[in-house]
């Protein structure tokens, strides 16, 4: 890639940045894809999500030199020739808990397979050492900005390797490098986070996950990973190689871009992005131009992400077929309980049953006349959810409900972990960029820009400017029209995902139609979705509203418990909560309906 030097100034060309992995799992072959698919200046690697974190740091336990995502280093056996030969940069955060140790494995690599390679690494979010944490905390590392990676690559680094940053970082640091922006091109910057969060998540972008896939007959067999054409102003086309599966709408933008965020400010390490300022068109086959995205100062703080062990877990799943599932559940739940009262250890400190009608009268085949009732037990002593859970499991076999089975063997206890989000204040984190000649640049906070106080929370004001003219008016709800009781996916568009403890579900209207917008923003009001979704009572729920992507966003607290790790739900990421609203019935203007 490019970097602006003292006689060329600003570089004007756009940087052409794609992504290779969404997650620590991702396709493997997916680099090769990116690499040989069509040209690239930047290519990024995102692998660490909260639960990665506790994973690597499980790994760290058992030899710390390990720490880092070992399928990065795999992928380089041919990606490393692979790109030097086309000239791409790599940067990616699979240094995870480790990022000087893989950096070291990789320049090891490139002298095994005679590929020169200067390799940069950056360094300081690990703040495990520095204590306060509490007891027990596995890992603390905090979510970086792009100014390491820019100063990597600004001293002509092939290869970045970076811990914890934001994800959007990999990004918007390698754009800051390519132009030469400061943390006074704010705009400029929220441009890049704004690509930067489309692009992180792979194939999210390219049709993965999208709820109109069937509709707008995307194909999603081998979806083809994203990249971003960033221009010098901030604003980006996300597009995608030729020929490759999937492909890059305005819905399926729209749908990354609502994942996983909050209200229309959207907080970095690098710059606050305004998302309500966001506008988003479709230039051309697979080209989504972006663009409108303002920046504000970012926050005086830095997000912490702390995970630690939480105890052991141990789920047995019965199999109830047929009539009498009530008093079947109430049968083995009774039995159960008992057995936990005689045990010669304590009850477990949380036991939780859910029944899971599935079954239906009258029906051709086994499998669906049955509901499923789930035991899940967890405590901080392995013994009390092992075999005191298992063997009285067991033992029911041949002494309870007719037709009983269970899914699978009672296991082993299995240990589960805590996600937790601490603010530290900035200028206290260190942020050192250790350059390919082994110079260490210090890019911390205090020799930054001046930065706001703590996250702001309260909504912002809306950047758009009210529709007028015909279809402007208060919307459809309130002009007498007929109704039908269908899904709400049918007019509605909906992604979710976790943060820590908490969900977003974004739901946006189908086609941006402007009229569907209305009717949603009146209809699906906070009461209307504990209606929809009961399994939100009682937890407090926070509505957005982002009218130019016309879309709505429902950040629900506590409804992961302490977190992915700790399994909380069904759907412990909360991946499907969207899904579960499209499918839920209420009474919608016949007008809007296919």
């Amino acid at each position: 890639m490019s970097v602006p030097g003292p006689a060329t100034g600003r570089p004007r060309e756009p940087l052409r940045v794609g992504n290779a992995s969404g997650f620590y799992g991702d396709r493997f072959d997916a680099l090769t894809e990116m690499l040989t698919g069509g040209p690239l200046d930047v290519l990024t690697g995102d692998y660490l999500a909260e639960l990665t974190m506790l994973i690597l740091g499980r790994d760290r336990l058992k030899d710390p030199g390990r720490g880092w995502a070992k399928t990065f280093l795999r992928q380089l056996e041919d990606g490393l020739g692979l790109a030097r030969e086309r000239g791409v940069t790599l940067v990616t955060n699979a240094g995870g808990l480790n990022p000087a140790a893989l950096a070291d494995a990789v320049r090891e690599l490139s002298e095994r397979v005679g590929v020169p390679a200067r390799v940069a690494h950056v360094e300081g979010d690990d703040l495990l050492g520095r204590g306060g944490w509490g007891e027990g905390v596995l890992t603390a590392n905090a979510y970086l900005g792009g100014a390491g990676i820019a100063a990597c690559l600004r001293a002509g680094a092939d290869v970045v390797v970076t811990g914890r940053v934001a994800d959007a970082a990999l990004v918007s640091g390698c754009a800051a490098a390519h132009f030469g922006w400061t943390d006074d091109d704010r705009d400029r910057l929220a441009g890049a986070v704004v690509a930067g969060h489309v692009l992180e998540c792979g194939t999210q972008a390219t049709g993965g996950n999208y709820a109109f896939f069937v509709r707008d007959g995307i194909d999603v067999r081998h979806p083809g990973f994203p990249l971003a054409e960033i221009a010098a102003d901030g604003s980006s086309v996300v597009t995608k190689h030729p020929g490759t599966g999937g492909a890059v709408t305005v819905g399926t933008v729209t749908a990354q871009l609502l994942y996983e965020t909050a209200g229309p400010r959207y907080p970095g390490p690098d710059v606050t992005a305004r998302l309500d300022t966001v506008r988003l068109a479709q230039e051309g086959p697979d080209r989504v131009r972006i663009e409108g995205a303002r920046g504000e100062p970012r926050p005086g703080t830095l997000k912490v992400g702390l995970t630690r062990l939480g105890g052991f877990r141990n789920a047995v799943t019965f199999v109830l077929t047929g009539l009498d599932v009530e008093a079947k559940a109430a049968l083995v739940r009774e039995q159960m309980e008992a057995a936990f009262a005689r045990a010669g250890t304590r009850r477990p400190r949380e036991v939780s049953w859910n029944l899971v009608r599935t079954g239906r009268p009258d029906a051709d085949v086994q499998e669906e006349a049955g509901a499923l009732l789930r035991l899940v037990v967890r405590d901080a002593d392995e013994n009390v959810v092992g075999r005191a859970v298992s063997a009285p499991a067991v033992e029911l076999a041949l002494a309870s409900y007719p037709g009983f089975h269970v899914t699978a063997p009672p296991a082993r206890p299995a240990p589960y972990g805590v996600f937790e989000a601490a603010y530290v204040p900035a200028e206290g984190v260190p942020h050192v960029a250790v350059l390919p000649d082994g110079t260490r640049a210090d890019v911390s906070f205090p020799a930054c820009a001046p930065t706001t106080a703590p996250v702001d929370s309260t909504p912002a004001p809306l950047a758009s400017t009210p529709r007028t003219g015909p279809g402007s008016g208060p919307g459809p709800h309130l002009v007498p029209s007929p109704t039908r009781r269908a899904p709400l996916g049918l007019v509605a568009g909906a992604r979710s995902g976790d943060k820590g403890a908490s969900a977003n579900i974004g739901v946006w209207a189908r086609d941006a139609d402007p009229e569907i917008h209305d009717w949603l923003r009146a209809t699906l009001t906070v009461a209307r979705l504990r209606q929809l979704l009961p399994e939100t009572a009682g937890l407090e729920i926070t509505r957005h509203e982002l009218p130019n992507l016309a879309a709505l966003n429902f950040i629900v607290d506590g409804i992961l418990g302490e977190g992915v790790a700790s399994q909380h739900r069904f759907d412990p990421q909360a991946k499907a909560l969207g899904e579960w609203l499209r499918s839920r019935h209420l009474d919608i203007p016949e007008v809007f309906l296919p």
